[in-house]
């Protein structure tokens, strides 16, 4: 086991303790014509790709893994069409959550989050990576009732480590958090581990869906498509908290 981060976590969350879910999460990635606000996750599959928020080849990442595939979000800032198309997909996808509030989870999830509130008119609140050591030391930010409820916002899950350093504050601060979404699911153990955790996850699409997209439209060949099959069901990622504190490992 290649431990690949340790992070604090609240003690209001569960423990959790949990295997591998290759078979049970990459059966359910069958290609959908699903339509986002009429546009196919074919065509904003193709639309990340072109504006280089989807790259393959060989990348290392943080934890010294090589990968066939990196995927960079902050990008589509640069592009206010396509922001304005992921937060109308990531509305949709989320259609059936009942939420108050909204909260991206820092960084790259924060324009996500923002366009989403200015088109739908929902409160948004912001959550620091740390507390201010001055002034009000909040360490989420924003107007809010105790009790509203607040669905979290992100633009990918590998292990689904990142959301919940953003709902244990959330929770911290009395809000109540049931309901995630995200344009990217990675298919590497983010939905089981979340859903340990009494968390849904809505994505507008998953890793499956991007490939076969992609492939469709002669964006990449069906080598590369098979390669990143392969490093996703090699790469499952399980999450478990020991001495206070949560780890994401890869087998």
């Amino acid at each position: 086991m290649a431990y690949v981060s340790v992070f604090p976590v609240s003690r209001k969350r569960s423990a959790i303790g949990l295997g591998n879910r290759r078979a049970s999460e990459w059966s359910c990635t069958s290609r959908r014509a699903a339509v986002v606000m009429g546009m196919e996750v074919d065509e904003l599959a193709v639309q990340l790709f072109d504006v280089g928020a989807i790259k393959f080849g060989e990348f290392t990442l943080k934890s010294g893994i090589v990968s066939p595939i990196y995927v960079d979000l902050r990008v589509t800032v640069s592009y206010p069409k396509l922001l304005e198309t992921i937060a109308d997909a990531l509305t949709d996808v989320s259609a059936n959550a009942k939420y108050d509030l909204l909260c991206g989870v820092p960084y790259t999830a924060l324009p996500f989050a923002t366009a989403m509130s200015i088109k739908n008119n929902t409160p948004m609140l912001m959550r620091r990576k740390e507390a201010k050591k001055y002034g009000t030391k909040k360490i989420i930010e924003g107007s809010y009732e105790e009790g509203a409820k607040c669905l979290v916002v992100e633009d990918l899950v590998t292990s689904g480590l990142s959301v919940l350093e953003t709902v244990d504050p959330l929770v911290d601060a009395g809000l109540a958090v049931s309901d995630v979404v995200v344009l990217l699911d990675r298919q590497q153990g983010a939905r089981g581990n979340l859903k340990e955790n009494a968390l849904e996850l809505h994505s507008v699409m998953t890793i499956a869906q991007l490939l076969d997209s992609l492939k469709s439209q002669s964006r990449i060949t069906e080598k590369q498509a098979s390669d990143v099959r392969e490093f996703i069901a090699s790469t499952q990622v399980q999450l478990r908290i020991f001495a206070g504190a949560i780890s994401a490992g890869s087998d």
